[in-house]
């Protein structure tokens, strides 16, 4: 079992242009309501390290945590979600041009955890992502959220679904439970592994 990553919170930022050199960083990336913030706490396991909200698009800057000792400058980045129905065109197109802009050309950018919704499966959003984020030519690792929510007897089959909609391997998509604690430990050894593997 791997313990909790030590994160903390750094600052947020509204463009890529304004963040500092860091060493290595590793974006966080999903639709609006996919449960990012709730998988970050989960992953320190702190209940405020990350603001979770009941109103999908709380999220609208660029949000860096720290893994391990202050000025490790090893980042996890919380970007906006996408597909929030009820913010405006204007707003909408901000968020998109700021996360755009950050993984297209953050240098120290290692990968990206593209979360999908495990309950629902991907969206016609999340399928536009990942075509945009195979161009990108990025380490891309889909983690399945919400996996507490699929029924026991439709999980085996749900896997093999959002697996095949996201044209990859069953095995190569990471389930996971902020609420349960499934798939928490393994995915603290992948974050682990993509900020640490030159320290």
């Amino acid at each position: 079992m791997a313990g909790p990553l030590a994160l903390r919170f750094v600052s947020s930022y509204p463009r890529a242009g304004q963040m500092p050199a860091t060493v290595a960083e590793i974006a966080l990336v999903g639709r609006s309501n996919v449960g990012k913030s709730s998988l970050l706490n989960a992953l320190a396991q702190r209940k405020q390290l990350a603001r979770t909200s009941k109103t999908p698009g709380a999220t609208r800057l660029l949000n860096a945590f720290e893994l391990g000792a202050e000025g490790s400058a090893r980042w996890l980045v919380d970007l906006p979600g996408y597909g929030y129905a009820k913010a405006s065109k204007a707003e909408q197109g901000r968020w998109s041009s700021m996360a755009e802009g950050y993984l297209a050309h953050r240098e120290p950018l290692r990968g990206v955890l593209h979360l999908i919704d495990g309950e629902i499966g991907p969206t016609r959003l999340d399928l536009q992502t990942v075509a945009w984020l195979d161009g990108l030519d990025l380490p891309v690792t889909y983690v399945a959220t919400k996996a507490d929510k699929v029924r026991p007897s439709r999980r085996g089959a749900r896997k093999a679904e959002l697996a095949a909609k996201l044209g990859t391997d069953r095995g190569a998509v990471h389930w996971t439970s902020a609420a349960k604690g499934a798939g928490i430990s393994e995915l603290r050894v992948l974050v682990r592994v993509l900020l640490e593997a030159d320290a």
